[in-house]
């Protein structure tokens, strides 16, 4: 049906007259055909002109805003990514850590309890404070914009101070409170071929007042997290609304070399990514992984175990360090590994993981893995993606737990999550 549909729109420009009628003038139009007469064009020909209108459609709808990301995943060094942003007036950084499996920016408050004062990131930690910037506004429980806060969190009102409260709590179990301010964020932004600096918007985040948990180390401390979900807390869904920028996010993670990464708000084209759809109706950007390869062989996995239902699936998580994989299928992945690498490494385990003690190169002795997910897409996975040196046992590799540690690329358009899809690249 695709084709017949390309080809009714060949006809239908071919056949537009040469001359129209405008407000009483005619107005001569030169058409000049695109496509040659004899209907013959390379694939790769279509496909640019295609990425290319793309473009021109995302820029139409607003600028392309580009943020630094640093960080890493190695769990031993940092085991977080994280960007700058600029808030408040006149504006202030403050570092926060970039998770997809959350909505809401929030950043500590200048009265938090509790908060990390230093970090180990060799970053300057900072407290947002209302009263300092003369743009600040609180988020009162009757004000509208309270509302996107119950769909992504646990939201309350304030009794005392009348003030739209929110209590974040996380997989990781950690948790922050406080409560939303309206401020303006600034940024540099792209729009065409020009920058526009200094550019600024108004955006609605949290002012945290209490932290638990893993949020409270400073070994790692960051400012804040700067949710990216798809509902309308999310600072993505505020620019798209206000026409600012486009609902697409184009996001990666670089597993090596220090680290570090691109998001960008808008679209990066890569040439040799490939796509997978998202599951429509998720609260997650959840894909469809349909199996597992070792030595390009499926894994014996039950497809139920990939299936996404009553709470389970797969998710793109950038908030997790690791990827982990349940039990039914971690078990049947590891088995593979450790057959295909007896002859020349030691299995043994420590403190519960599965490790390998080896004597040379990685490379040498491990298979290469695939995660295959809908749409034909397939993330290879090299020795060093899915094993981890361990400090704590001399010369070896280990799974961590029911999990193993993927570095992914991928991007995002929220406004028509049911059919766009992520992509992978090499």
């Amino acid at each position: 049906m695709a084709a017949i549909r390309f080809a009714a729109a060949i006809l239908i420009c071919c056949l537009l007259p040469a001359a129209v009628l405008s407000y009483g003038f005619p107005a001569a139009l030169k058409l000049e055909r695109v496509i040659p007469a004899n209907h013959e064009m390379e694939l790769s020909q279509l496909k640019a002109r295609d990425e290319a209108r793309h473009g021109r459609l995302l820029q139409s709808l607003g600028g392309v805003i580009d943020f630094p990301v640093d960080g890493t995943f190695d769990p031993f060094v940092v085991g977080l990514y994280y960007t700058k942003l600029r808030l408040g007036t006149p504006p202030r950084d403050f570092y926060v850590q970039v998770d997809t499996g959350s909505d809401v920016l929030w950043v500590s408050c200048a009265s938090c309890n509790g908060c990390p004062q230093t970090s180990g990131l060799q970053i300057q930690l900072n407290f947002f404070d209302p009263g300092s910037s003369v743009t600040a506004s609180p988020i009162s429980c009757s004000d509208q914009r309270c509302s996107w806060g119950i769909q992504s969190s646990d939201s309350g009102c304030s009794v005392q101070n009348n003030l739209c409260a929110y209590t974040f709590q996380y997989g990781d179990g950690s948790g922050t409170s406080g409560f939303y301010v309206s401020d303006v964020l600034q940024f540099d932004m792209i729009v065409g071929s020009s920058l526009v600096p200094n550019s600024t918007a108004p955006v609605v985040f949290g002012c945290s007042t209490s932290q638990t948990g893993d949020l409270v180390k400073s070994d790692r401390a960051v400012d804040g997290i700067f949710g990216f979900g798809q509902q309308g807390m999310s600072v993505i869904s505020q620019l798209a609304s206000q026409g600012i920028a486009p609902r697409v996010f184009s996001h990666c993670l670089k597993g090596e070399n220090g680290g570090g990464g691109i998001l960008v708000l808008g679209e990066i084209v890569e040439p040799n990514m490939v796509f997978t759809p998202l599951v429509p109706s998720q609260p997650h950007y959840n894909v469809n992984l349909l199996s597992i390869s070792v030595n390009g062989q499926a894994l014996p996995i039950n497809p139920s175990v990939f299936s996404t239902s009553n709470g389970q699936g797969t998710i793109i998580d950038t908030g997790t360090t690791l990827a982990y994989l349940s039990e039914a299928a971690y078990v049947p992945f590891v088995e593979a590994i450790t057959n295909a690498v007896s002859q020349s490494v030691r299995p043994v385990v420590s403190k519960g993981n599965q490790c390998y003690v080896i004597t040379t190169s990685v490379g040498d002795i491990f298979p290469p893995v695939s995660l295959n997910f809908a749409g034909g897409a397939s993330m290879f996975l090299n020795p060093q993606d899915y094993l981890i040196q361990q400090n704590n046992v001399a010369s070896a590799l280990c799974f961590l737990g029911r999990y193993c540690s993927v570095v992914h690329r991928f991007s995002k358009d929220t406004e028509s999550r049911d059919n766009d899809p992520w992509r992978f690249g090499s």
